[in-house]
């Protein structure tokens, strides 16, 4: 079993320690538990939150002593210090091989661990620049949804947060069980890392949802922009616009990243040749996919597929 260990501080946010409590938490009927959830804090007892009320938080700093995942679900006000008993639990969690993952400002904790120097991270578009400003060696990625290192993995404001962890629990247990957890939350299983974290809301009823499952149903075919345009009886300009509009990518990187990813469910769940799933993605060739597959996974296909039959939970 998983143990996932969110650590909170006064005063803790409610709706980002939902997140991790209703992904890595709930008990469903009919979807197998792979995942142990708790809560700990710096001092146990009443930790005050932001809707009002304390709970209460019985476990310590002790308890990241044997956590897979360390959570930390926001990091509230963004400017409190870290503490050096926290920021010792946290690199001795890592070092062990813990995963240490962030909700919206709780990314500002983890930068005061030394962490995150040299790589990206994101948070809430409206804390960037202070992120910035505060850790020049870190490369803030304010556009993105979620920025996964494997050991380490933070996420955009509010929202976002459940994506990226549906994207771990993707990582964790594959296509078909976030999916399945999704389809409980009422979310879409998947959104990509890449997609931008802030666009205009889209006209109800919008006709770019039947393109979307028009392509979804012919990914094996050789799609291209000007097919997607011809579909919607529109210019390939406009496609363009109605995809920055709706979704914050243009149309090539969305079809290019539907076809990654609908590859690595083929690699999850069937034992199909490389070959044969670039076919069907319609990536055309083994080489094609390999390369596609390494600038959007960072790692082989076949890599990939024995990394995920090795940690899936029998």
């Amino acid at each position: 079993m998983h143990r996932v260990m969110a650590l909170v501080r006064p005063v803790q946010s409610t709706f980002e320690l939902g997140i991790a409590a209703e992904v890595f938490g709930t008990v469903r009927a009919g979807v197998p538990r792979h995942y142990e959830f708790d809560v700990c804090t710096e001092k146990p007892g009443q930790v005050p939150t932001t809707a009002g009320y304390a709970m209460s938080v019985t476990r310590g700093l002790s308890a990241l002593a044997d956590a897979d995942t360390v959570l930390i679900p926001g990091w509230s006000p963004v400017e409190a210090a870290l503490s050096a008993p926290v920021r010792r639990a946290l690199l001795r969690a890592h070092a062990r091989g813990a995963r240490l993952a962030t909700i919206c400002s709780g990314v500002f904790a983890l930068a005061r661990t030394g962490l995150l120097d040299g790589r990206s991270a994101t948070t809430h578009w409206a804390r960037a620049a202070r992120l910035r400003a505060e850790f020049p060696r870190i490369t803030v990625e304010p556009d993105l949804l979620y920025v996964d290192h494997g050991d380490v993995a933070t996420s955009a404001g509010a929202g976002a947060g459940i994506d990226l962890c549906l994207h771990l629990v993707r990582r964790d247990h594959g296509a078909a069980y976030a999916a399945l957890v999704a389809r409980h939350m009422v979310m879409p299983p998947h959104r990509d890392g890449g997609q931008a974290q802030f666009v205009p809301a889209p006209p109800p009823e919008d006709e770019l949802d039947g393109l979307l499952e028009w392509a979804g149903e012919r990914l094996g075919t050789p799609l291209s922009v000007g097919d997607l345009a011809s579909h919607l009886n529109v210019s390939p300009r406009t496609l363009a616009r109605r995809f920055a509009d709706r979704l914050g990518t243009t149309p090539g990187t969305w079809l290019l990243t539907r076809r990654v990813t609908e590859a690595r469910t083929l690699l999850e769940e069937t034992r199909l040749p490389v070959e044969v799933i670039a076919t069907r993605v319609g990536l055309r060739s083994a080489v094609n996919l390999r390369r596609r597959f390494r600038d959007q996974v960072g790692t082989t296909p076949g890599a990939y597929r024995r990394a995920f039959r090795g940690s899936v939970s029998p």
